[in-house]
């Protein structure tokens, strides 16, 4: 079983509440990148910028892409415990994350009305992914 796929279910069932980041608490999609970042290395990397709770903001500045491109890294085969970045609307930003889990079949994930949850990674969420991403090992965290 994949770590970063554990420590995530561990998080299920916890409720959504927007810029949160504790396990049983409250939590959003990028709180629980964060929760899992603290789980595997201790501090986050950078301070959390002030961010809305909508999917469908427009613009041109894609500050998740670009900040989790900063601390993660891309991949090129998917595998389960990737950082799934989704664009949910055609022209708004990228603000939407998930780990893959379920061998590919189901991703885990924060949404507003049900908390976080494990959900069938189906084709109208796979074609809305715009980029994947790893956490480091260990060892390339010390570097």
């Amino acid at each position: 079983m994949n770590e970063i796929v554990t420590l995530a279910r561990d998080w299920i069932g916890t409720p959504y509440h927007h810029r949160a980041a504790l396990r049983g608490v409250g939590v959003d999609c990028l709180g629980l990148i964060r929760g899992l970042w603290r789980a595997r290395f201790g501090a986050e990397p950078a301070a959390l910028p002030p961010y809305t709770p909508s999917w469908a903001e427009a613009g041109g500045d894609e500050a998740l892409w670009h900040a989790l491109a900063q601390h993660l890294h891309p991949v090129q085969m998917p595998s389960d415990g990737d950082v799934l970045l989704f664009r949910l609307q055609p022209r708004a930003l990228a603000k939407h994350l998930g780990i893959q889990s379920g061998q590919g079949r189901t991703f885990i994930h924060a949404c507003p009305r049900a908390g976080v949850v494990e959900a069938p990674l189906s084709r109208p969420w796979a074609r809305r992914i715009v980029a994947r991403f790893a956490f480091p090992t260990r060892t390339q965290e010390m570097e």
